[in-house]
């Protein structure tokens, strides 16, 4: 079994019965695993805008998202050759590539995809201002298996805190539950990260609205003293309903890394249909705007870690030497 371009497919990229009609002739389509997250999180939204553009933009190549339980679970995926594709935050993918608690990843990265601000969403009429005034609370932290619990432990920990210990912390089955939790007063927040992240849409579209709190520059500053991997980052005004000032956080950068195997031919075709649609996808979806050639070099880890078929593209672009 081959591509519709000339390199051997494996086990986890299978050719689609389906075909294209290109000029007459009919094309064999390529299906590619995309692992996204539960729904209603920021992944599953992604995913899905990422497949539309790429199908769209190469008719002979099939993205096709799985929603999954996240960054945790998309990892040992790809290790196993059970996905080609997968969404990982940039919390997991860096404890995955430094080797924290495990053997280092072999996976690769094909494109950094957006900034993630970490910060919590309260309702607009609560008490609750400041990180602080959440101790004691019940704070949902993002779905299981999802990066965002652990981008939440390291921004804690920098403050002295334990995320299980110093909070009520619950853990969703589904990210599209928090929102309704906030909502109706289960939770006294809601942690997510992102622009244009649903979760906090959500909130600040409700009836009630919504007051996002992010640690102060005070507390950025002491965080990144103990975790400087983690990158100042802005949350830009109007990113959010009625949110008219830009808010100061910190967080890192999500991807979309691919299996270590994954062929170079397939990688580079990849990265060229991805790039050459920037503004297409940016268009379809705000947080696709971040989906550069340029922000992939700068948050990548270490350059190495791109896959080899992605940098070969950036050269010839000029984007890396």
């Amino acid at each position: 079994m081959r591509f519709a371009f000339p390199i051997l497919v494996s086990a986890a990229l299978l050719a689609c019965p389906a075909a294209a009609q290109t000029g007459g002739k009919t094309i064999p389509i390529t299906t590619i695993s995309l692992g996204t997250a539960t729904p209603g999180g920021g992944f599953p939204l992604y995913g899905n805008a990422f497949a539309e553009v790429m199908n769209a933009a190469d008719p002979e190549m099939s993205i096709a998202p799985r929603n999954t339980k996240g960054s945790n679970e998309n990892i040992p995926l790809l290790e196993k050759g059970e996905l080609d594709l997968a969404l990982v935050a940039g919390e997991p993918a860096y404890e995955a590539f430094a080797g924290v608690g495990r053997a280092p990843a072999r996976l690769k990265i094909l494109t950094a995809i957006y900034s993630n601000p970490g910060m919590f969403v309260v309702r607009a009429d609560s008490p609750y201002k400041t990180i602080r005034d959440l101790v004691g609370q019940p704070v949902a932290f993002g779905a299981r298996g999802s990066g965002l619990p652990i981008l939440a432990r390291y921004v804690l920990d920098g403050l002295g805190l334990k995320q299980d210990e110093d909070f009520k912390a619950i853990y969703l089955d589904r990210a599209g539950d928090g929102p309704a939790m906030v909502e109706d007063g289960r939770v006294a927040a809601l942690w997510g990260a992102g622009i244009g992240w649903p979760g906090f849409a959500a909130v600040a579209s409700s009836a009630s609205g919504a007051r996002f709190i992010a640690p102060s520059a005070e507390e950025i500053a002491r965080i990144r003293t103990k975790h400087a991997f983690l990158k100042p980052l802005t949350v830009p005004a109007g990113s959010y309903p009625k949110q008219s000032e830009p808010i100061a956080s910190l967080g890192s950068w999500s991807f979309i890394l691919t299996r270590e195997d994954l062929p170079d031919d397939v990688a580079y075709r990849l990265a060229k249909t991805l790039h050459g649609v920037e503004a297409t996808f940016c268009k379809t979806l705000a947080q696709a705007c971040e989906t550069t050639a340029a922000n992939t070099v700068a948050a990548a880890p270490k350059v190495e870690l791109i896959h080899p078929g992605v940098m070969k593209y950036f050269r010839e672009i000029g984007v890396v030497k």
